[in-house]
């Protein structure tokens, strides 16, 4: 029965998603727009946070980075092409992802988060002390790109509603990819070295290549929240590279729950739909919602996730249950399978 509820849950939740640009004005649906984008970018951040139990503090430079790559190929008098300028800006932000991982996962703990804040705060003012990218005034992407093929638009992202779809298509795109990821053997590894590095490593999992590589996917992955975002108000700042922006997306996904493939979409969509509310409500809205935050993060320590395991008691049992310990023990041959892949 509780598996019947879920899936009427998961199909009404889809229906309204499919409706919603129809039913409110052109405002609201471009805020659900710019929520999907930060529960894209939470999700990315929960993958090594969650699974991994490497709390990141420059994920908003790869989000930040993705969204100049985007101005930088973009024409002046035309949009970029979709298909080539969206796999320029992933692969771009992973090959640095990859250096910042390799110089970060050497440490450990709240030294790593140093590294990495230290990290996005040098590309933070590469960008705001310099002239690239338009120095602190950031940069201006005039058209929206564009997705043509046989010389004809098929995508005009500058509507709100064909930016909407395409927006909720690439979150749940990201939603397959990562529970793909964290159900398959690497992610059951991933999870192993963040419960226990010492009995991982005796177990012959390549520890380092297997952090590395999810810090780099996850870092991939917020390069589409980037980049769409930057598509979306057509200018990119130094601003969406800032610690401040991976604070706040870090507060999404414990708000929300770091150990589930919802909690980090349910944590940004809670966050930012608080802040609307409060904004339009009261002066003082940033005080409220820290409140507010602080409450729930008390209340429910294992986030907004916590109140679909009340609703529903199977889940509930399952959450108790480690992610590792949930199946059968690996084989010698998946680990074999995951060293040589990983």
């Amino acid at each position: 029965m509780n598996s019947q509820l879920r899936s009427v849950a998961v199909c009404v939740l889809l229906l309204v998603a499919a409706f919603l640009p129809l039913l409110v004005a052109s405002y609201y649906v471009q805020f659900a727009s710019k929520a999907m984008l930060m529960a894209i970018l939470a999700l990315s951040l929960s993958l090594v946070v969650g699974y991994g139990g490497l709390v990141s503090m420059c994920h908003a430079a790869f989000f930040g980075l993705a969204g100049y790559m985007l101005g930088f190929m973009s024409p002046e008098d035309a949009g970029a092409t979709l298909w080539w300028s969206l796999p320029a800006a992933m692969v771009a932000v992973g090959a640095v992802a990859a250096v910042i991982g390799a110089l970060s996962l050497r440490t450990r703990g709240i030294y790593f988060i140093m590294v990495t804040l230290a990290f996005g705060e040098m590309l933070f003012y590469l960008f705001h002390d310099t002239k690239i990218g338009g120095g602190s005034d950031g940069l201006y992407i005039y058209y929206p790109p564009e997705l043509v093929v046989g010389g004809t638009s098929l995508l005009d992202l500058g509507n709100a509603r064909t930016f909407y779809y395409v927006a909720l298509g690439f979150l749940l795109a990201s939603i397959v990819l990562v529970r793909a990821l964290v159900s398959s053997p690497f992610g059951r590894a991933l999870q192993a070295s963040r419960d226990n590095e010492q009995r991982a490593r005796s177990l012959g999992f390549p520890v380092f290549r297997i952090r590395l590589t999810a810090f780099v996917v996850s870092a991939m992955l917020a390069s589409v929240a980037g980049y769409f975002s930057a598509a979306q108000f057509g200018f990119v700042a130094p601003q969406m590279l800032g610690w401040h922006l991976s604070a706040t997306v870090l507060v999404m996904v414990v708000l929300g729950g770091m150990t589930s493939i919802l909690g980090p979409i349910i944590g940004a969509i809670a966050l930012l739909g608080l802040e609307e509310i409060l904004k339009s409500a009261i002066e003082n809205w940033r005080l409220v919602k820290g409140l507010v935050v602080i409450a729930i993060v008390l209340l429910l320590p294992g986030g907004l996730q916590h109140l679909l395991a009340m609703v529903m008691p199977e889940r509930a049992v399952r959450r108790a249950r480690t992610p590792v310990d949930d199946k059968a023990p690996l084989s010698a041959d998946a680990v074999k399978g995951v060293a040589s892949h990983g």
